[in-house]
């Protein structure tokens, strides 16, 4: 995928607007609705770089769809994990750990179907 598709992508799961990400990135909606296009026209490198910023992901990420370095951030993770991460950081630390409990009930319910019995 490339920038076009990477950056519809994370308009979708992030659950943000074109218009959100104008005003959050100082950019047109029109100049963003053109990187969105059927043509698919590549930002300059600033601009690039204030959408990955308001969107949590990298400047590669967009363009290529991967990560080639070490990072603390949340880039190496799919979309969907990274917005679960996003909107867990938002909860009190009570509700995060209900949700923590909820993700490893998940993952052992998982594990135990997957063994034969």
């Amino acid at each position: 995928m490339g920038f076009k598709e990477n950056l519809k992508a994370e308009l979708t799961y992030s659950g943000m607007l074109v218009k959100e990400l104008a005003e959050r990135t100082g950019l047109k909606k029109h100049t963003i609705d053109q990187y969105l296009s059927v043509r698919g026209r590549m930002p300059a490198a600033d601009a690039a770089v204030k959408i990955a910023r308001a969107l949590g992901v990298s400047v590669e990420y967009l363009v290529t769809g991967g990560e080639t370095g070490n990072t603390n951030q949340l880039y190496g993770f799919s979309p969907e994990v990274r917005l679960m991460a996003r909107i867990a950081e938002q909860l009190k630390p009570d509700y995060r750990r209900i949700a923590l409990s909820l993700v490893k009930a998940l993952k052992e319910h998982k594990a135990a179907a997957a063994q034969p019995e």
